[in-house]
């Protein structure tokens, strides 16, 4: 079965985490004495119902004040598919938090209260899932039961979203609107009998149809070495393999290929996966690659095909950036710059605009960028780093930063 990532998004006590405890409890994926937990957990807060956001929100700070601080991943399954949802927090505080939580998201989720109606995270969140090229995005009006399950309020909502929709999503990527309780199981994983004006999929019917295409077998092919395979035994005397995860396109036996940044060219002789032989691999394979010539090839080289014009190595590029430091970026500091396996220094050149998520902006004149803000960089490598747009190949075009003294991750980048 195929894998689905999720990840939750939108303002402080829109019920995302008691949308998915609902989700695990009407797919039957938690178990007894975790039911008995809750209920006894419930029972001691004065609560006459199971109160399924105690199944993600796991820290104490977070059961206290009956908020999301930090990201929980959650795992279920259906019998057509596997799920990981990552839970994220809905602060603005906690915007780093939400980005590192969606970076790997096929699907996302904005939940909007349907009492509060169109609130500034929702555009953030929605902002942020374009920029991190989530294919789908499903808008779930939360919390219907407190306007009576009114159609005229989730039509509103819906109305009032078009034109931030319209500014925001990238072309290809799919909008959703669903109205939901979570509290009251409407429209989850069953046909809601309070909204009978709602002709749609429930949410659940809308994730197990939702067929994500795997794109990146179509990009680019980017095979980044992360082990060099020299057993030196009598049977394996010469054997030389190239250990690593295919992060983007396809490989096949008797492709000539090209090794980065030297450039040195050779020929596919085998692929090998834990002991099979294989004549192609494709995207998310971890596979070793033998070649018919000696090649000098070691740790943190990727393997590209020959035919490949586009092969970029980078060294001056713009960026996006999320800061997730408490002390501010600013422009002629020097950070360690850590793309996949390889780590080189980086200096910041400028910083060429800090974006409004919410107002869809950008400010050009800008001398910092503070904790949880967004904007564009420029910068520039010590050594190349074999990487691409990252709009064109999302799995070889984002970066980190981190501090060379306190060896805190800082940023969170994607190439331009």
């Amino acid at each position: 079965m195929d894998i689905l990532r999720i990840a939750t998004a939108g303002s402080v006590d829109d019920g995302k985490s008691t949308l998915i405890g609902r989700l695990l409890y009407e797919t039957n994926s938690i178990t007894k004495d975790k039911i008995e937990a809750l209920e006894s957990a419930s029972k001691r807060k004065g609560l006459d119902f199971l109160d399924l956001s105690l199944l993600t929100d796991g820290l104490i700070a977070e059961r206290e004040q009956g908020i999301t601080i930090d990201v929980a991943h959650i795992y279920f399954s259906t019998p057509t598919r596997k799920y990981i949802i990552a839970d994220t927090p809905g602060h603005v505080e906690y915007t780093r938090n939400m980005v590192t939580g969606a970076s790997n998201a096929k699907v996302s989720l904005i939940l909007v209260d349907a009492r509060q109606g169109v609130v500034e995270q929702t555009a953030r969140h929605l902002s942020i899932a374009a920029l991190l090229r989530i294919p789908k995005v499903i808008v779930c009006v939360n919390k219907m039961d407190l306007v009576q399950y009114d159609k005229a309020k989730f039509e509103a909502i819906k109305d009032s979203l078009s034109s931030l929709v319209a500014q925001t999503t990238f072309e290809g990527q799919e909008i959703s609107f669903l109205p939901i309780s979570s509290l009251f199981g409407q429209n989850i994983t069953q046909a809601a009998d309070k909204m009978p004006w709602y002709q749609g999929n429930t949410l659940l019917g809308e994730l197990e149809a939702f067929e994500f295409a795997e794109s990146l077998a179509h990009a680019p092919a980017r095979f980044p070495v992360q082990w060099v395979i020299r057993p030196k035994t009598e049977e394996y005397h010469d054997y030389r393999g190239y250990a690593g995860k295919i992060s983007s396109g396809t490989f096949q036996v008797g492709d000539v290929i090209k090794a980065l940044p030297t450039g040195q060219e050779s020929t596919i002789a085998s692929i090998e996966k834990f002991g099979e032989q294989l004549e192609r691999a494709v995207a998310g394979d971890s596979i070793v690659i033998t070649l018919t010539t000696d090649v000098d090839i070691s740790r943190g080289n990727s393997l590209v095909l020959a035919s490949d014009t586009q092969a970029p190595q980078l060294k001056d590029f713009t960026a996006h950036i999320c800061w997730l430091d408490h002390q501010a970026l600013s422009p002629g500091k020097t950070y360690l710059l850590q793309h996949g396996v390889n780590l080189t220094k980086a200096k910041i050149s400028q910083i060429t605009e800090r974006l409004d998520v919410v107002a869809q902006t950008s400010s050009q004149d800008v001398d910092s960028l503070k904790l949880n803000e967004i904007g564009g960089i420029q910068l520039r490598t010590a050594q190349p780093i074999m990487a691409d747009v990252y709009a064109e190949n999302p799995s070889n075009g984002a970066f980190i930063l981190i501090d060379e003294f306190s060896n805190s991750t800082v940023g969170v980048g994607f190439i331009k």
